[in-house]
């Protein structure tokens, strides 16, 4: 039985109408409490916000949605639905794969249209290891999900359960590079499978098996984009909380938090007091431990995963060779790894990932206009160049980006931009991101599971985390779920019994 917030919860302060904080204040509606959400900008979405510039609408953070059931759980905390406030679209292909020799892979989530893709691109063999690589990684979510990612953890010895030991028998605690290389023998395709680590803060070859779980989630369970951008999801979380009677107060920072003993009694923002039973706090890490006024003691610091350097451009033009998603690999593969990790350098053969969100909604730019969101994995502020060098290296940073595409065939692609915007490290540390990173404590083995920063804090028993730092960690589908299991440590509700397989088809839509 897992810690519950102990006393009168009748009314939760939510800090922050990111998807986590959103997420929880559903949750906690479901549950009979009264929830006020208090954001410091204009608008829901934390990062997955939203910036228009020219009549180009930008998605500020993440562009891949996969789990939606995940999101669907939340509205249905409420007796609402994710398919009847997003017009959910699945991307077919999910990604293309584009490698320095030229040749090409569309990634389908379907399993026949996948391993026919494979046997053409690499031959029969590793269309047979393919097959063999599906059923793995099915098995290793089934075994994670429930026990290991969608949990809350008090203590490393919740990990002792029979489950654990079919995690090892399925080699989850082996290297995943190795690992998928038991399945699959072109260093190709073993990149598609692996790369997903990088969003964890581990190379593949470091990183434990058990993270392919991400690529399942990529790669089999299905990716999708909601029409309207990313940020149609956290807007319409926020209509769906308001509808159920939440208050949502925007355009407030809370400065601080005023306790008695080991409770929080209030909330206070700029705009004033906000009288409260418990509050969730999904900031970042550092920001919340100021306002607790107090960080867990741990023996070795945290270790932040890599940033990454994103390039918005709005452009006259656009290329045929590019999906909804595309990932342009580069020749190099471990190197760049290590450049980012180890050595804190710009990856010098970078791998890219280029997303075209107005081919499926070119309501997303001006009339015969296309948007193009470039993102190139680099050091984080405390192992690279800190925040006041990104200040002259960005804008040389963003030439470099643009001459790599020109060559790998996006041709003209710097004389088609009309509107633009560059997000570095600094810009991410500026926001209150530890290590100048969106994608906080890396996964390390020490920072994962019950060793992750855990969502109860000592010294406090009315506060809990949400958000990528705490548990279960980085991604939109663990964003979601932290905000799920924060409010259970609220409610102490009953959860599900098992994971659901993502949503298909949504069988009612209404635009956004």
């Amino acid at each position: 039985m897992t810690r519950t917030v102990p006393g009168r919860t009748d009314h939760v302060v939510v800090v922050g109408a990111g998807l986590s904080g959103l997420a929880a204040a559903l949750h906690l509606l479901g549950a009979g409490r009264r929830v006020t959400v208090v954001e410091r900008d204009a608008s829901p979405g934390g990062r997955a916000g939203r910036t228009v510039r020219g009549g180009y609408h930008l998605d500020t953070g993440p562009t891949v949605l996969t789990m939606p059931h995940l999101a669907d759980e939340a509205f249905a905390a409420v007796g609402d639905s994710l398919a009847a406030r997003v017009d959910l679209v699945p991307l077919h292909p999910a990604y293309r794969a584009r490698f320095a020799d030229g040749s090409t892979l569309d990634v389908h989530t379907g399993a026949e249209a996948m391993e026919a893709e494979i046997e053409r691109f690499a031959g029969a063999r590793e269309a047979a290891g393919y097959v063999r690589l599906r059923a793995w990684l099915e098995r290793l979510y089934r075994v994670q999900m429930r026990r290991f990612i969608d949990a809350d953890f008090d203590s490393p010895l919740q990990l002792l359960h029979p489950d654990l030991a079919r995690l090892a028998a399925l080699g989850g605690f082996g290297r995943l590079d190795a690992r998928i290389g038991r399945f699959l023998h072109d260093e190709r395709l073993r990149r598609v499978f692996s790369f997903q680590s990088l969003y964890a803060g581990v190379a593949p070859e470091r990183a434990l098996a058990a993270y392919a779980v991400i690529a399942y989630m990529d790669t089999v369970a299905g990716v999708w984009f909601p029409r309207g951008g990313m940020h149609a999801l956290p807007r319409a979380m926020a209509d769906a909380a308001e509808d159920a009677g939440a208050d949502l107060r925007f355009g407030q920072t809370v400065t601080r938090l005023e306790r008695s003993g080991e409770r929080i009694t209030a909330v206070i923002t700029d705009s004033g007091r906000i009288a409260c039973d418990a509050v969730v706090l999904t900031p970042d890490l550092p920001v919340t431990y100021r306002l607790l006024g107090r960080a867990p003691r741990r023996p070795v610091g945290l270790r932040f995963s890599p940033s990454a350097v994103i390039l918005h451009v709005g452009t006259d033009r656009t290329w045929p060779g590019l999906a909804h998603h595309t990932i342009s690999f580069g020749a190099a593969w471990r190197q760049t790894f290590r450049e980012l990790t180890d050595h804190g350098r710009l990856m010098s053969d970078p791998s890219l990932l280029v997303t075209r969100p107005t081919a499926t909604d070119p309501g997303l730019a001006p009339p015969g206009r296309h948007l193009h969101y470039i993102l190139a994995p680099c050091p984080n502020t405390a192992l690279g160049p800190d925040a006041a060098e990104w200040g002259e290296l960005g804008p040389r940073y963003r030439d470099s980006l643009l001459t790599e595409l020109e060559r790998r065939g996006l041709d003209g692609i710097a004389a088609s931009v009309e509107e633009e915007c560059l997000v570095t490290p600094a810009d991410w540390q500026a926001q209150g991101h530890a290590a100048g990173s969106p994608f906080s404590a890396a996964h390390t083995f020490a920072q994962t599971g019950p060793f992750r920063p855990r969502n109860l804090v000592r010294g406090t028993v009315n506060a809990v985390l949400a958000g990528c730092g705490t548990t279960p960690g980085v991604g939109v589908p663990t964003v979601l779920l932290s905000g799920k299991l924060a409010a259970a440590r609220i409610t102490g509700g009953a959860r599900p019994g098992r994971p659901r397989p993502a949503v298909r088809e949504p069988q009612q839509r209404r635009p956004v």
